[in-house]
């Protein structure tokens, strides 16, 4: 296994760029590789987040935190501020649910789930 394999890497077709977009964030941000061709976009970008590790380790610079085989707790925290806060307090209320639940609920609709 090589160090690269900690890091999630995304290859999504781009409707602004017309072409594959390579992404791994967490170990490298900016806008990514670009390509026509999704496969060749793939290998392509494990070659070059392998290249960045390397590149982190001659440097002396520690490498991220890994974004696979990561255990989530299911809790983070939200800063909203005080308007938008109070404004989801009284929705949640409105609609008869927890501010829990029903923030769950807005942020699966969001997804799309």
């Amino acid at each position: 296994m090589k160090k690269s394999d900690n890091y999630l890497k995304i290859v999504e077709w781009s409707e602004e760029h017309q072409c594959y977009v390579g992404t791994c964030p967490g170990l490298f941000s900016g806008g990514g590789i670009y390509g026509d061709d999704e496969a060749a976009l793939y290998r392509d970008l494990c070659k070059y987040a392998q290249e960045w590790v390397d590149i982190l380790e001659r440097d002396g610079v520690p490498l991220p935190e890994p974004t696979v085989r990561r255990e989530y707790s299911g809790k983070f925290l939200l800063r909203t501020g005080p308007e938008l806060h109070k404004e989801l307090v009284a929705r949640s209320l409105h609609r008869g649910m927890s501010l829990n639940t029903f923030c769950l609920e807005m942020i699966r609709k969001g997804l799309g789930k």
